[in-house]
């Protein structure tokens, strides 16, 4: 079952990497502006965050499986609107109650359901199969950054840009159909298996307060979500799309690698610890990255970033995992994505009018900034928390 989970999450990683950064070059070669960009960018993620909503709320009554089959039409059937798509009206409805995902992790709502799969894993192998999933996912979501450049290879060899902009979101809709016969593997629940009967029981009060720190830092993430960091660089520097591929497979590849690392770190000096201390020198290095004069010493500091800033990723699904009764577990995992998602979707409007104003910088420093602050604020809420957790287990 982990496996089949792990090679959906690879397919769907490696779409998400590519239409992260092709997405504001077709949207910006359909003839919209930084401000529309920034529009869809916001519906995406509130769409998820509706849709998640929906399955913390009353997926308990249906089997997981058949959510993930349902979200894999989903995908398909989002990539092919978008390929035959052209007004913003229109693309706002699909990007709303799509898939598409435009930040740097999983923001839709295939995370609650894959993260409630992997929890049923013993506790002290958990941390690991959760870095697993996220570096899985990393390293495919860079792959994908890097095939970004292919319609602008095939423009430079006698195509057309936009074509073949399109015929990735049809790549898109492909993946979406791998990725429903994968789940269609997954073994059927049993009929016997005895149901919660509330979403949330004795664990709501901590869920809504990690749900609440949490949205903090995905408010500030979607300021700057990789679509929009993407289009920075466009604007700012006047990187060309395949430049833009390459440092996104990088990117993605430094930030799998420190995934992997997590789980031993996490061991050592604990979950939160994990979280908070290779999240603030990566925040430090978005707001030098934000004042860069020059594109090569902003690309050094996003590089540094990408190495520390996803450490955070694993240990943060096993802390929410460890909090809550097991029937705890598919809510959980909802009602802490989706204040996040919510958070997180107010910011690329923000970005895009900010971009517009000509502010490019500002976007990068809030992030930063917030999420120090948030790092701080987690350390001082959840920090004995966890020492009382591992008390307890020894």
């Amino acid at each position: 079952m982990i496996r089949l989970v792990l090679a959906a999450r690879a397919l769907r990683a490696f779409a998400d990497g590519f239409i992260a950064v092709v997405l504001p070059a077709y949207l910006l070669a359909l003839g919209l502006g930084q401000l529309e960009v920034g529009l869809i960018g916001t519906a995406t993620l509130f769409g998820s965050a509706l849709t998640t909503l929906a399955v913390g709320r009353w997926g308990h009554r249906f089997s997981i499986r058949r959510m993930l089959l349902v979200a894999s039409v989903a995908m398909a059937v989002t990539g092919c609107a978008f390929a035959g798509l052209s007004s913003l009206w229109p693309l706002l409805i699909v990007a709303f109650i799509g898939t598409l995902n435009p930040s740097s992790g999983d923001a839709t709502v295939f995370l609650p359901l894959d993260h409630t799969m992997l929890a049923a894993t013993p506790p002290e192998r958990r941390t690991t199969v959760f870095a697993r999933y996220s570096f899985t996912g990393s390293v495919c979501a860079a792959s994908g950054a890097l095939v970004s450049g292919a319609p602008e290879w095939l423009a430079a060899h006698g195509g057309s840009m936009l074509p073949a902009l399109r015929a990735m979101f049809l790549v898109y809709a492909a993946i979406g159909v791998a990725v429903w016969l994968l789940y269609l593997r997954l073994p059927e629940p049993n009929a016997h298996q005895e149901k919660p009967a509330a979403p949330l029981g004795p664990s709501r009060g901590i869920v809504w307060r990690l749900a609440g720190l949490f949205s903090v830092d995905s408010f500030a993430g979607g300021l700057i979500l990789n679509s929009l960091l993407a289009l920075w660089l466009f604007q700012r520097f006047g990187m060309s799309l395949a430049a833009a591929g390459a440092f996104f497979f990088w990117t993605g590849l430094l930030a799998a690698t420190s995934q992997l690392l997590a789980a031993p770190l996490a061991q050592r000096i604990g979950l939160i610890n994990t979280m908070v201390f290779t999240h603030i020198p990566s925040s430090l290095c978005l707001i030098g990255a934000a004042l860069a004069p020059s594109l090569p010493l902003a690309l050094t500091l996003l590089l540094v970033r990408s190495a520390l800033s996803q450490m955070d990723v694993p240990a943060r699904s096993a802390f929410v995992m460890s909090v809550v009764t097991p029937a705890e577990r598919p809510a959980a995992a909802s009602f802490t994505a989706v204040p996040r998602s919510l958070a997180a979707a107010v910011g690329p409007s923000i970005t895009g009018a900010l971009f517009a104003a000509g502010a490019m910088a500002t976007p990068l420093v809030g992030c930063g900034v917030l999420k120090i602050a948030y790092d701080l604020a987690l350390l001082a809420a959840f920090r004995r928390v966890e020492h009382e957790m591992a008390k307890e287990a020894t």
